[in-house]
């Protein structure tokens, strides 16, 4: 197995205005992108090229949207881990990149 793209922990994933986890896991790697509870279960899965990831208008920069197999998926990342001095980006910003750059559509 690849090593991933992108993975994220300690992710709150909600679906609508369920939360399904508060300590989930994200993961692209070999052009898939997962959705994992904190024990390692899968909630979806999907192809990268079929995904759509964005940030919403308004919010804060920690949280992201994952469009995943019909469901829309609300994800609220954890601050960023940049280099020690560096600002880096918000993990949101960096998971949409992520997804965009592993379905080869710029980033």
């Amino acid at each position: 197995m690849a090593e991933p793209e992108f993975t994220a922990t300690g992710v709150r994933i909600a679906r609508r205005l369920r939360s399904i986890t508060r300590a989930g896991r994200i993961r692209i790697s070999d052009g898939r992108l997962e959705l994992l509870t904190s024990y390692g279960s899968e909630i979806d899965s999907a192809p990268v090229r079929a995904v759509r990831a964005s940030r919403p208008w308004l919010g804060p920069a920690d949280r992201a949207l994952a469009d995943l197999n019909g469901n829309r998926y609300s994800l609220t990342l954890g601050a960023a881990d940049p280099a020690p001095g560096e600002a880096g980006p918000p993990a949101a910003r960096r998971f949409v990149e992520a997804v965009r750059r592993a379905a080869g559509r710029g980033g």
